[in-house]
């Protein structure tokens, strides 16, 4: 992949946890995107999914700022987001899928309405659109998750897909 392709791809993953685009990131962008979704699927934040998925947050937050925050003030820099997490993550995908689990497997039940383990392909789209990720990019993102084409998406296909969208190949 060429250099400015890859930097492109690097700029998307930033935007990404970037959430509130104050061109870094920290943990305020981590606890916005649990707000977010447990209002997109009204669930209180006292709730016991509520409270396992600001635990998930904070989970993937320190994961994160162990992994890049490199002068520690508590804020990734996009800088540091690509000399320290991609590196990291493009060497070890298993790791960034550890750290990201927590936060993923709250998120999936926060979505998973029904209560039967599995999100539906609405629900899963609804949290990419609450992460900030475009229509035109959930939608078909979605679709690849939901590999057996049941209408569902569990936990299994949702960490190994997050880890490969973050663990960009130069």
């Amino acid at each position: 992949m060429v250099s400015s392709e890859y930097e492109r791809r690097i700029a998307a993953r930033f935007a990404t946890f970037d959430q509130d685009g104050n061109g870094y990131i920290d943990r305020e962008d981590f606890y916005g995107a649990a707000k977010a979704l447990l209002t997109e699927f009204a669930v209180a934040a006292r709730s016991d999914k509520g409270q396992a998925l600001y635990g998930g947050a904070e989970a993937f937050w320190q994961g994160m700022a162990g992994m890049a925050d490199r002068d520690g003030d508590q804020r990734i820099t996009r800088q540091e987001f690509v000399n320290g997490a991609v590196k990291r993550l493009r060497d070890n995908p298993d790791r960034f899928a550890e750290i990201a689990r927590p936060f993923l497997h709250a998120a999936l039940d926060v979505a998973d309405t029904d209560g039967d383990g599995a999100a539906t392909i609405e629900e899963v789209g609804r949290v990419l659109k609450c992460l900030g990720v475009p229509e035109d990019i959930a939608g078909p993102a979605v679709a690849t998750l939901d590999a057996d084409g049941d209408g569902k998406v569990g936990e299994a296909e949702v960490i190994p897909a997050f880890a490969r969208y973050f663990t960009v190949p130069e």
